[in-house]
């Protein structure tokens, strides 16, 4: 089963050490979502978040970490048999991977994490021959209790082998992209990226979705109040300029292949503010 590896590896035609670490980095997350749909994940849960834009979607930045969440809130919810399962699968490959279970009881956004080294050794890659003992990281997060209105699709993936995941529409997933935006207490490039991206394939976010999420976290936690286009991009506009776009740049650029990063000298409060007035409803 290694040779499948060996192959997907082929196609993503490194030329740095940073590059394939970003392709042995999304073959593992391929591997994993392989091994969860084999494990009845999917039946419960929906794969969103900036990787899922990447796997499913084209999105030309790498990501780091798998973000789940449950199709209906269950607090009880426990990784513990579906990463059993993955990890079955990954031995099946030839891959000799730590997963450590994070998840703690009273907390809504439950955790694990994948180490592994085994896959770049099979592999002998050439950059990675330098530091053949360094561990990739892969953190899985699920949320338990999710807000209302989701919607959801199957799409099928081809690699390790034929499989199908359950995952959040792309105006589902635009709308807690930009509850992140507004709520997060750090500023996160890698948000602005897929928020460019979002506008750009003219994704409209769902709006139910935002105010749900709103409403149960962040500075408007149990508000009643009505999200519509104009507040929102209104609360975009005073984020927007309160932001250090360097810094906003610098965290997203080692995401990114040399043609993508040139776009970042454009990131400034009037290009983002452009974008936001070209969101549509």
């Amino acid at each position: 089963m290694i040779e499948l590896i060996q192959k997907k590896i082929i196609e993503f035609k490194v030329k740095n050490h940073l590059e394939e670490d970003h392709a042995i980095r999304e073959i593992l997350q391929e591997l994993a979502l392989y091994g969860l749909w084999r494990a009845g994940f999917f039946d419960v849960a929906a794969f969103q978040g900036g990787t899922s834009l990447r796997i499913l979607h084209g999105m030309p930045r790498f990501s780091e970490d798998l973000d789940f969440i449950l199709k209906t809130p269950d607090l009880s919810f426990s990784w513990s048999k579906y990463l059993n399962g993955m990890l079955a699968c990954f031995a099946e490959f030839g891959l000799k991977s730590e997963i450590l279970n994070k998840e703690k009881m009273d907390q809504r956004i439950k955790k694990a994490l994948i180490k592994d080294n085994s896959i770049a050794k099979q592999l002998n890659l050439s950059f990675y021959r330098t530091n053949p003992n360094r561990k990739q990281k892969i953190k899985l997060e699920i949320d338990v209790d999710p807000p209302s209105n989701s919607y959801f699709e199957n799409s099928f993936l081809d690699f390790p082998l034929d499989f199908e995941v359950c995952h959040q529409d792309l105006a589902s997933n635009f709308a807690l992209k930009i509850h992140a935006m507004l709520c997060r207490p750090y500023l996160k490039g890698r948000d602005w990226y897929d928020f460019s991206w979002y506008v750009k394939n003219k994704i409209q976010p769902n709006m139910p979705l935002l105010q749900a999420a709103l409403y149960q976290w962040g500075p408007w936690k149990d508000q009643e109040m009505k999200v519509e286009i104009k507040w929102l991009k209104s609360k975009l506009t005073e984020k927007i300029l309160k932001i250090n776009w360097q810094d906003a740049a610098i965290d997203v650029e080692r995401f990114l292949s040399t043609q993508e990063q040139y776009s970042l000298k454009l990131w400034s409060a009037k290009f983002f503010i452009h974008k936001t007035e070209m969101m549509k409803l």
